[in-house]
């Protein structure tokens, strides 16, 4: 049986890490928010909020505010053509909290926005990597947002480097994730899937 689009785009995404000089059209750069927007949230409250910084001296200023010190492991995503932002506007949620137990879903709601900026982001040919490991309080300053709003993550995106797009994806097997019913009891056909898979 031949993959579907979607298998075929999953197994092609890739976390990237160097990116080439070329710039990314506003096109692209609006075709991955949209596909963002238009994810699920819970009771709708749809908390995202996106700052496209593409700007070679903003971006400067922004990695060295936001990866400096014990975040400078992340730097490389400076030299990206575009860093996205991804933030939570959490005033509504003060609302939302009194029928929502978790009053974190603002990160999940974001974490499935961001996939779908991602997934999108491949299927036009580009790249990203997402990165959790930055200054926030420096991020939100740089920016320039309200203090009730939340850095959740932020997205580097442009096109892939030579070597970038391609390579092997090493998983876990299937068998050793997924249980039916209780904790341990095999799922039956769970066997099939090895830990690599391109």
């Amino acid at each position: 049986m031949s993959a579907s689009a979607l298998e075929t785009l999953i197994l092609a995404r890739s976390s990237v890490r160097r990116y080439t000089d070329q710039s990314v059209s506003d096109s692209d750069i609006l075709a991955v928010i949209e596909a963002a927007r238009l994810a699920p949230s819970a009771s709708n409250g749809q908390p995202w909020r996106f700052v496209v910084v593409k700007d070679a001296s903003d971006r400067e200023a922004f990695a060295r505010k936001c990866f400096s010190g014990i975040f400078s492991g992340t730097r490389f995503a400076a030299a990206a053509p575009v860093i996205i932002a991804v933030c939570a506007e959490r005033a509504g949620l003060v609302a939302a909290a009194q029928t929502l137990k978790d009053s974190a879903m603002y990160q999940l709601d974001c974490g499935i926005a961001g996939e779908h900026l991602a997934l999108r982001a491949a299927e036009l040919g580009l790249g990203t990597c997402w990165i959790g490991w930055f200054n926030r309080r420096a991020a939100r300053r740089a920016l320039g947002a309200p203090l009730h709003v939340r850095g959740v993550c932020l997205m580097a995106l442009g096109h892939p480097a030579e070597g970038q797009q391609g390579r092997r994806k090493i998983r876990k097997s299937l068998s050793s994730i997924l249980w039916l019913s209780s904790w341990g009891k095999r799922y039956p056909g769970s066997d099939g899937a090895g830990e690599t898979s391109k």
